[in-house]
């Protein structure tokens, strides 16, 4: 099956050539004419979205950040014809994947929210796929999906447009939250007496025991290749789907504390000199006369 791959950062052209390597015809564009030298050696790459318009029906699959999902169908729209196939594999709000779909099926156009999980290892093991829309574009699209996914079977049809991410942004909010559980833990072995190695308890709770995980695996990886980590700086960004997972559990009153508290702790990790801790410092002093340390001297 032929696919027009829009986006070819390490994700999109990963899945081209997993799919390359599966037998498919995969054609790449990237608004990037860095992105587009990059892929090059591995697959055909068009360096305007006009060649689209002559093939129909076709498959176009996003692989861009979600804030320029709508840019990228813009630019598509002169060229989709009624009875072609858009997927949207990136970390999209399921609202504006609903919104989405419904705007292109007024075209005549099916779109599929297709939520991934797998980084940058998928291309060689297959990624996790959540796929959301009409069940009978999945259907066209299904032998693509399967080459793409983990062992041919890791994905699914999820339900109508939306629940393929917003089943992404709540498996992302559990990741945050077994992150922040890793690296709690962690820290308690550091600061501990017994001068652990901790690649080697990595190993060990990754070999048979119940918190093995392939999150434990990369944290083996992460002493690996950061040694005791003073090169790193803690920092812990986030892409947005922590926060709609727990608003979206406000809306719907759901207690989700412990995603909420991973959530928390990553806008935390980007504090310095914490207004908050100085109030907190401030308070002890004027009421019981507590020791106070001045900027100049921390």
């Amino acid at each position: 099956m032929k696919l027009f791959m829009v986006g070819l950062g390490r994700m999109g052209l990963g899945m081209s050539k997993r799919l390359i390597q599966k037998g498919h015809s995969v054609v790449g564009y990237d608004v990037s004419p860095q992105a587009r030298e990059s892929a090059r050696p591995y697959l055909p790459v068009i360096d305007q979205l006009a060649p689209l318009g002559e093939e129909s029906p076709k498959v176009v699959w996003l692989m861009v950040p979600h804030q320029v999902v709508d840019q990228a169908i813009d630019d598509l729209r002169p060229h989709l014809k009624r009875g072609d196939v858009v997927l949207d594999g990136g970390n999209s709000h399921y609202r504006e994947s609903q919104r989405r779909a419904q705007e292109l099926r007024s075209l005549g156009v099916h779109f599929l929210d297709v939520g991934v999980s797998g980084g940058v290892y998928g291309e060689e093991l297959g990624y996790c796929l959540m796929v959301g829309g009409e069940r009978e574009a999945f259907e066209r699209v299904e032998e693509l999906l399967k080459d793409l996914s983990y062992g041919g079977e890791g994905y699914a049809y999820l339900g109508p447009s939306g629940a393929g991410h917003f089943a992404k942004m709540v498996h992302n909010g559990i990741e945050y939250a077994f992150m922040q559980a890793i690296g709690e833990g962690f820290e308690l072995l550091k600061e501990s007496e017994f001068g652990y190695d901790l690649r080697e308890v990595a190993r060990i709770y990754n070999t048979g025991s119940v918190i093995r995980s392939w999150l434990m695996e990369l944290t083996q990886k992460v002493f690996e290749d950061f040694g005791n980590l003073e090169g790193l700086k803690a920092y812990v960004e986030d892409t947005g789907e922590g926060r709609w997972t727990v608003e979206e559990a406000v809306k719907r009153a759901v207690p989700v504390p412990t995603i909420a508290e991973a959530l928390f702790a990553r806008f935390r990790s980007r504090q310095e000199n914490s207004f908050r801790d100085r109030l907190l410092a401030g308070l002890r002093y004027e009421f019981g006369r507590h020791q106070v340390k001045k900027a100049e001297e921390a």
